[in-house]
């Protein structure tokens, strides 16, 4: 592992792990950075709960096997890579070469809050690569910031439209980018959008909204039970057991006997 950061931090004023890489730095720069971080076993594992079996929604993807962390500090040492760089990465293969390069774009995109041009840029870029976007954690770790973070000053009629499309991981983008509204207290396109996907057919959709209802409530929960009082009879059970988790037991208990399918 000594040897493997060694080599990670090699490159022009590197003084360490965190180091930023100054110069011209380039896709195939990241890539190896990660391949000297690879470990099949990690990666072995990676394929199974990231679900990349025939049919699964995760098919076919590749893993090297590089953890979170190391990830997010390979993404600082590059954090100027240039868009066509980074649109490099985001084509790639490996799993963890788009999720660096998402987390490279999260960091340019929060530094620019001063440079709305800079910031329209990334957020266009973005969309024109969704489809790149392809697995919960991809877009989990960019959307709220940068989706969201875009949008919250602004017209957001946008989420609207991807939430109706049949990429699943557009879908997942608008609910997850109004994470940053409700960190903001702004809850009401959460709610409007979790009506959207009320009778969505996937689990990762319910999962995302449960969890977004679930942040509504952190901010207030009488604004979240209002919602469950409507909702809770006709809302998919994973969904509803994701909104209920901050609810005391009582309330829980309540809401998923509520919930609970009738018999026939």
């Amino acid at each position: 592992m000594t040897r493997v950061k060694t080599e990670l931090t090699k490159g022009p004023s590197s003084n360490g792990p965190d180091s930023p890489i100054s110069g011209v730095a380039t896709a195939s720069q990241v890539s190896a950075a990660l391949a000297l971080l690879a470990n099949e076993q990690r990666a072995a594992v990676s394929r199974r709960f990231f679900k990349t079996g025939a049919g699964q929604y995760g098919e076919g993807d590749a893993f090297l096997g590089v953890t979170v962390p190391a990830q997010r500090a390979v993404a600082k040492q590059f954090s100027d890579l240039e868009l066509p760089e980074v649109r490099r990465l985001l084509w790639s293969g490996y799993h963890e070469e788009r999720l660096t390069a998402l987390l490279i774009l999260v960091r340019q995109f929060e530094r620019s809050r001063k440079v709305p041009a800079k910031q329209q840029t990334i957020f266009e870029f973005y969309l024109a690569s969704i489809k790149q976007i392809n697995n919960w954690d991809l877009v989990d770790s960019s959307a709220p910031a940068i989706v969201g973070g875009y949008l919250f000053p602004r017209e957001r009629q946008l989420l609207y439209e991807l939430v109706q499309r049949e990429h699943l991981w557009s879908r997942r983008v608008a609910i997850l980018a109004t994470q940053y509204f409700i960190r903001k207290g702004d809850l009401a396109d959460t709610l409007a959008l979790a009506e959207h996907l009320l009778r969505d057919q996937e689990d990762l959709i319910h999962k995302a909204v449960g969890w977004m209802l679930r942040e509504v409530g952190h901010k207030s929960v009488p604004v979240l039970k209002g919602f469950l009082d409507q909702h809770a009879k006709t809302m998919p059970r994973t969904m509803l057991r994701y909104a209920l988790e901050k609810l005391t037991p009582e309330e829980r208990s309540l809401y998923m006997l509520v919930g609970r399918p009738r018999r026939a």
